[in-house]
């Protein structure tokens, strides 16, 4: 994957494929038949590359951990259902998850609940519809669920989210070792134990450790996990009771950028075993229910962003292709969700022969700013009027993470494809 063009390949090849023609199908569809069918621009997603990835995942983890779906990466209820039909448990961060993920048929005491601001009425929601577990990240939110436990008469189980030391960092975007919004610090760590313990409501069950995110490396990982277990270790034995969760987040990256190399699964298996040995060594952690709960990593390589050809020009040298689809749908992929150096996902054009010539193209929406770029040079054939542009690792972090209302334009379609049969999850507008 020495380039945009190899890594592009490469991801069509293990998740999708092209026909004799050169078109792009998804799931067996072409996608060209699916722009016509449902208009453009559009979110498609592969149930069957989901599916694919959550079972290599949970093979390779096997043993260690359960694995859940974050559904931040893609809160669409047919997306959740997927995971949910292949054993998956979610990991919400709103009331509205916590519908959506119903909706989709996850039994409440398979959700958990993280992060750092959960109002009053999202908790007395999650808390009357029996929850399976509340991560509490500060003081406040502390009494908040002690609050709700209370007037719903009933005990909360809860874990400690946990921002740990430096030694714990690591991921493209570290989460951990640094002052964080997210999370009780590990130097206050019993301090916030004793508080939990000192409300009769609140069962203090587990721990959740979220160190960092788009791990791309083993090594980084399983240091995490360990460091994870040693914490857990301590809240038990300050605790003086065994714990049933350790939840060590997500932090599973994929490969967007050239230079970038997927996930060595391998050698994820290859280091578990120190780490099961340190569970069963352990009677205070032998039984607990150990979890991972990625949302990228599962759903991100299943999508694609699809876009249609507007209008190409070239300007001063340059050559620019104006498509309807943009950052406003997809913020990730115009750089402008945590990049701080702006480089272009993987992109490719939806009908492409192999010895198609490419050229330098910037990739630009609807939009009036200059901020609404999908790509500012990527390879790609000649395009014209009409022709369709599928931005890759599209599957996560792409419609409910953009600013849908700017310029108000319509919101596209979403579709999931799953044995030969196309389904609009989400209608247009």
């Amino acid at each position: 994957m020495a380039d945009a063009p190899d890594l592009a390949a490469a991801l069509i090849a293990e998740n999708f494929s092209r026909d004799a023609g050169g078109v792009l199908q998804v799931g067996g569809l072409p996608l060209t038949d699916l722009a016509e069918k449902f208009g453009t621009p559009l979110f498609v997603y592969d149930a069957a590359t989901m599916r694919r990835t959550y079972r290599a995942l949970c093979a390779a983890v096997a043993g260690f951990a359960e694995v859940d779906f974050s559904v931040k990466a893609n809160p669409n209820p047919a997306v959740i259902r997927v995971f949910r039909e292949e054993g998956a448990g979610a990991e919400i961060a709103s009331g509205a998850e916590f519908e959506a993920a119903l909706k989709a048929g996850v039994a409440p005491e398979k959700i958990l609940f993280a992060g750092p601001g959960k109002g009053t009425a999202d908790l007395d929601r999650v808390v009357a519809g029996g929850i399976g577990e509340i991560h509490l990240e500060n003081r406040e939110e502390m009494v908040r669920v002690a609050a709700a436990a209370e007037r719903h008469g009933v005990t909360v189980r809860v874990a400690l989210r946990i921002n740990p030391g430096a030694t714990a960092q690591g991921g493209a975007m570290r989460m951990g070792g640094k002052p964080s919004p997210f999370g009780f610090d590990e130097e206050a760590m019993d301090a916030a134990i004793d508080a939990v313990e000192a409300m009769p409501r609140l069962r203090l069950v587990g721990l959740h450790l979220f160190a960092g995110t788009q791990g791309l490396k083993a090594e980084t990982l399983l240091g995490q996990w360990a460091y994870g277990l040693g914490l857990a270790a301590r809240i038990a034995q300050r605790t003086g009771r065994a714990l049933e969760t350790i939840d060590l987040g997500g932090g599973l990256g994929i490969p967007y950028f050239s230079g970038e190399a997927a996930l060595d699964l391998g050698a994820i298996r290859a280091g578990l075993p120190d780490l099961i040995a340190t569970l069963r060594a352990d009677p205070r952690l032998a039984g607990a229910r150990v979890v991972l709960e990625p949302g990228r990593y599962l759903a991100g390589p299943a999508g694609l962003y699809v876009a249609r050809v507007l209008a190409v020009k070239d300007s001063r040298g340059s050559r620019f292709v104006i498509t309807d689809g943009g950052m406003h749908h997809h913020l990730a992929a115009s750089g402008n969700l945590g990049q701080i150096v702006k480089r272009d996902f993987p992109l490719a054009a939806g009908v492409e022969g192999p010895e198609a010539p490419r050229a330098a193209t910037a990739v630009v929406g609807p939009l009036c700013t200059p901020l609404d770029m999908l790509a500012r040079a990527a390879p790609l054939p000649p395009l014209a009027e009409g022709d369709l542009v599928a931005v890759l690792q599209s599957g996560a972090y792409g419609l409910t993470a953009s600013p849908t209302g700017f310029l108000s334009h319509p919101t596209p379609a979403e579709v999931l494809v799953e044995g030969g049969r196309a389904e609009m999850i989400r209608a247009r507008g």
